[in-house]
């Protein structure tokens, strides 16, 4: 099935995680996708809407609808991001945009516009996933993401322990609550630590950061990686368990 989709950055992969919008683009494009990358994208405004900024919000949705002008779909490898964009920019003052109704997370485009589970992805490591609040909770991707990993061959996928607890993150919630946000942390870095896997994947960059600090820290064994990085993986281009 050929679509063409623009493809939303999200801060966090733009400016740290490059590699994460790379293999978003190699996934889209291996599927017949046609993928614009609109260059006057900037933030989705949804830290400002977080923290009480509903006006500087609303001027970056307005910057956003411009940006994305003329799309008729939107993909983000980013539940918050997805989120923020369907969900919250119709709670902004005057805002009337048509974004929020074409707007995808990575896994639900995959599964519920292209129809597909099975992306060929080959990925030959033990792997667990964490369901991010946003994509839970907010966009309801429910078993998606599983879905797409079980289908990936190779892959041995471990089932996490109180999976569904949020990571402590939260965005700002980390930097207003740490002391709060560092307990969530330690349970969740113990709960991958457990499953004893290679690798901790999830659907957006800003969990994985968090995650994946807490579990350097700890030289706790276990690598984060975005799914679409794991979806993204052919026998053609191995990838290393190895940092």
């Amino acid at each position: 099935m050929s679509v063409r989709v623009a493809l939303l950055g999200t801060c966090l992969a733009d400016t740290l995680y490059p590699g994460v919008l790379k293999a978003t683009l190699r996934l889209l494009e291996r599927l017949g996708c046609t993928v614009d990358f609109p260059a006057g994208q900037t933030c989705c405004g949804q830290m400002h809407f977080n923290t009480g900024y509903r006006r500087e919000a609303a001027d970056l949705a307005s910057a956003f609808e411009r940006a994305f002008a003329g799309h008729a779909v939107v993909v983000a490898p980013s539940g918050s991001c997805a989120g923020m964009v369907r969900h919250s920019y119709r709670r902004l003052p005057g805002f009337a945009g048509t974004l929020p109704d074409k707007t995808y997370e990575l896994s639900e485009f995959l599964v519920d516009v292209l129809g597909v589970t099975d992306v060929g992805a080959y990925f030959p490591h033990s792997v667990t996933y964490h369901p991010t609040c946003h994509s839970l909770r907010m966009l309801g991707v429910a078993d998606r993401p599983e879905r797409l990993l079980k289908s990936v061959r190779g892959i041995r996928l471990v089932p996490l322990s109180g999976a569904e607890s949020c990571c402590g993150f939260g965005g700002t919630f980390a930097l207003k609550n740490a002391d709060t946000s560092s307990e969530m942390l330690a349970d969740k870095v113990r709960a991958v630590q457990a499953s004893g896997v290679e690798v901790l994947t999830a659907g957006d960059s800003s969990c994985l950061m968090h995650i994946g600090g807490g579990l350097r820290r700890l030289d706790a064994g276990a690598r984060p990686l975005h799914l679409a990085e794991i979806l993204a993986s052919t026998e053609e281009e191995p990838w290393s368990a190895t940092p």
